[in-house]
């Protein structure tokens, strides 16, 4: 998730950016041609539409900063976050919504989609013309002897894919045709920031803190955070947005976490001296104006007139939404694990979008907090899966156990099996990556081993042995908003 530079723009832009620093800086920005030649888009709207993405681009790092922040191997080319971010038309308000990049979908086809993923302009003015290929649906296709390549009018073949990998097959153009395609909503303009780029934006704000009730770990990007506040650099923060094995949450938290990041960056942006000082927002602004891919239309005035409409601007302006899903474990032979859309919820979600209207609920009435009972644990039982094998001779105690840990919040899919061997000991197996979500599932089966499984999967295996006695509810300590759920910027800040 690298779109801290892109939001610090928007937030730069929404608080008064002025004449002087925008010329001062718009000469810097890197284009890119993400709308040229499409056709059959649908019908603007109200408002402006930005659709930010953040890729897995890792240029400009050294090698040792690439072995600190857990960046090795190849970059995929893809994008590693997908949000669409709307400002109102009467620039009083900005609805974020989380795009997971597992997101099933079907794309061309290499053999009938010939686009250059680079779809580079080099750094000039806006609105010079661009000579990247049209995406599918373009009226006549480019002439491969001209030097382009071309896109034909029918796009007959197609196969299933994750959303991200538009990026590597089409580039901005696939993306934001893609993007367009499922939601029906018309994209105005395109905002693109890499590993380096996000790391860059951090600093140059002075860092942004977040908070947290349980320490947060994951060994695949290196994040080590303990409770409470901490005030992230370019480095910790590119760590926090990447991580999706810190619990059982998997991407649902990682985006929550994102989104929590934005708030921060807003609140950041419009509490400190940074707009308030035009040499300090002169040298913020060129720092994040040079770290980002905006597209060739994003032009100067467009940047004012956006200034002029949006003083005031706070967390409480924005509000925060991930797509609503149905399926959050959707199997492709080739592809892996993707999710599907809820039609419905994600439908009227795009509807609000496209109307001006807001996505999050008006605050509920004060009522008296009632702590959930149980024991307290780190994570949220409703976000680990778990199998029951019976490992003794009692007859539906596997059946009866599933059916007490669903009730204490667990998520139970398939139903309880009898274990091929018996055994004595309760065991939970889990994959290491999960550990922290292990730990709350072992707090609810007391006196049960933890037996390491690499490579099982986010599902955790439970074989009762005859030490079993009793299933103990647990509460979470912290409960992540479900998928779907759109919250204001002011309830993701730290307190």
């Amino acid at each position: 998730m690298r779109l801290a530079g892109g939001l610090a723009l928007l937030v730069i832009t929404a608080s008064g950016l002025g004449h002087a620093v925008v010329d001062d800086v718009s000469g810097s920005i890197d284009r890119v041609d993400a709308f040229g030649g499409m056709e059959g888009r649908p019908h603007g709207t109200k408002g402006t539409n930005f659709l930010l993405v953040g890729t897995d681009g890792r240029d400009g790092l050294a090698p040792d900063e690439k072995r600190e922040f857990h960046l090795g191997g190849a970059p995929c080319h893809c994008t590693d976050t997908i949000m669409l971010v709307h400002l109102s038309a009467d620039h009083r308000r900005a609805s974020v919504v989380s795009i997971p990049r597992d997101t099933y979908v079907r794309l061309p086809d290499a053999s009938t989609l010939r686009i250059s993923p680079g779809s580079r302009v080099s750094r000039s003015t806006a609105g010079a013309a661009g000579s990247a290929p049209p995406v599918p649906g373009s009226a006549s296709p480019s002439d491969p002897a001209a030097g382009t390549s071309a896109v034909p009018t029918a796009v007959t073949g197609t196969h299933p894919a994750k959303i991200n990998q538009a990026y590597a097959l089409g580039g901005p153009k696939l993306t934001v045709h893609t993007v367009e395609q499922l939601t029906g909503v018309h994209i105005d303009h395109y905002l693109e920031v890499d590993f380096t780029s996000f790391m860059k934006a951090v600093d140059v704000i002075g860092g942004v803190p977040v908070c947290t009730v349980t320490p947060l770990k994951d060994s695949f990007t290196g994040l080590d955070l303990p409770a409470g506040t901490t005030t992230l650099d370019g480095g910790q923060a590119l760590q926090y947005v990447r991580s999706r094995h810190v619990d059982g949450s998997a991407d649902l938290g990682r985006m929550q976490r994102q989104q929590k990041f934005l708030a921060e960056v807003i609140h950041k942006m419009t509490s400190g001296s940074v707009l308030s000082n035009p040499l300090e927002l002169s040298r913020v602004a060129s720092t994040v104006l040079d770290s980002v891919r905006v597209d060739q239309g994003l032009s100067t005035s467009d940047l004012i007139a956006l200034a002029q409409g949006m003083k005031g601007f706070s967390p409480g302006s924005s509000e925060f939404v991930s797509v609503p899903l149905s399926v959050l474990d959707y199997p492709v032979p080739g592809i892996g694990s993707t999710v599907k859309w809820d039609p419905a919820k994600a439908g009227r979600l795009w509807a609000a979008i496209r109307a001006d209207q807001p996505i999050a609920p008006p605050p509920p009435k004060s009522a008296p907090h009632r702590p959930a009972a149980g024991t307290p644990v780190d994570v949220d039982p409703a976000t680990i899966s778990v199998r029951v094998l019976n490992g003794t001779a009692t007859n539906g105690l596997a059946a009866s156990t599933q059916k007490a840990l669903h009730a204490t919040g667990f998520a139970t899919p398939g139903p309880a099996t009898t274990a091929l061997v018996r055994t004595g000991r309760t065991i939970i197996q889990y994959d290491p990556r999960w550990d922290r979500s292990a730990r709350t599932l072992a707090t609810a089966l007391p006196g049960a081993r933890l037996q390491p499984a690499p490579g099982q999967g986010a599902v955790m295996k439970v074989t009762l042995g005859t030490d079993f006695t009793k299933v103990t509810p647990v509460a979470p300590k912290a409960r992540p908003q479900p998928a779907g759920t759109a919250v204001t910027g002011d309830q993701e800040v730290c307190a």
